[in-house]
């Protein structure tokens, strides 16, 4: 497996890169570069990667493709195609964004993210960017969410079917699925249910640790792998069955030292499981 992270520090160059991604020992990571950098210097972020063995595992959109607000909407779903188009491009493994929300937070929960013609606009949606671009090396992909779909496996393969397009498929954040009460204390079997459904279509995956506090009338918090009660020896152990290229993402940190150590938690555990970390 390949275990990845953001980079907190500056650079210039795919040199400078490259000894900072050697500082966090990974050996995959988001896209070093823009879509709107030259061609020649995304060749050389890209050059760099292949030279030292690196994976480029997302690229990110992060915009709300359903905002209210038309102008921005139509925004939005452009810079997601210009996305698409760079991750292609550099040979990513996917293009990442979460479906968005109907409300004024681009990522907040809203009765209206359940409705049936925003799960129909989902579907419309996704099929534009995927078509403007008609990726051959990479795949558009939704991050699932705790309040808006797609929040369950089953809902992930609903969407799979329903947009229809070979250049679908999978980002598994299982974390931001465990939404309830009863997911958080069956944590283990839906962990095990999210990979064993969407393994087929997973591209990429997020790794984040999570605990429920007894607080009225539910609160469940992200936490830094190591830090919850996520089994990361099961983890480790699922992701190792999609293959030994998958990449493997830290997320949601503040400072370099705290992407050290969660990338090193999860390294440490698969090593001491005989799984090989590339």
């Amino acid at each position: 497996m390949r275990i990845g992270g953001d980079i907190k520090k500056s650079y210039q160059n795919p040199e400078e890169w490259i000894k900072i991604v050697k500082e966090y020992r990974y050996s995959t990571v988001t896209t070093p570069v823009g879509h709107d950098a030259a061609t020649d210097v995304k060749q050389a972020y890209v050059e760099a990667a292949t030279k030292n063995n690196i994976v480029i595992g997302e690229v990110g959109i992060w915009r709300n493709p359903m905002s209210l607000d038309a102008t921005e909407a139509k925004a939005n779903i452009e810079y997601s195609k210009q996305r698409l188009s760079l991750a292609d491009e550099i040979g990513a493994n996917c293009c990442v964004n979460i479906v968005g929300a109907r409300g004024e937070l681009w990522d907040g929960f809203y009765e209206d993210n359940y409705t049936e013609d925003v799960y129909a606009l989902v579907v419309d949606i996704s099929r534009e960017i995927i078509d403007s671009v008609n990726p051959k090396r990479t795949f558009y992909t939704l991050e699932p969410m705790p309040w808006m779909i797609p929040d369950s496996p089953d809902r992930y393969l609903q969407l799979i079917k329903d947009i229809d397009r070979k250049g679908f498929a999978v980002h598994l954040d299982f974390t931001n699925m465990i939404n309830c009460p009863e997911r958080f204390l069956k944590r283990d079997a839906f962990i095990e249910e999210c990979f064993q459904k969407l393994g087929p279509y997973i591209k990429s995956v997020h790794a984040k640790d999570v605990i429920m506090e007894k607080a009225y009338p539910c609160v469940i918090r992200e936490l830094m792998p190591g830090k919850g009660v996520v089994d990361f020896k099961k983890v480790v152990h699922l992701c190792e069955k999609l293959g030994s290229e998958t990449t493997v993402f830290v997320e949601h940190l503040e400072t370099h030292e705290e992407y050290l150590e969660a990338s090193d938690y999860i390294r440490n555990i698969a090593v001491a499981e005989n799984i090989k970390v590339i």
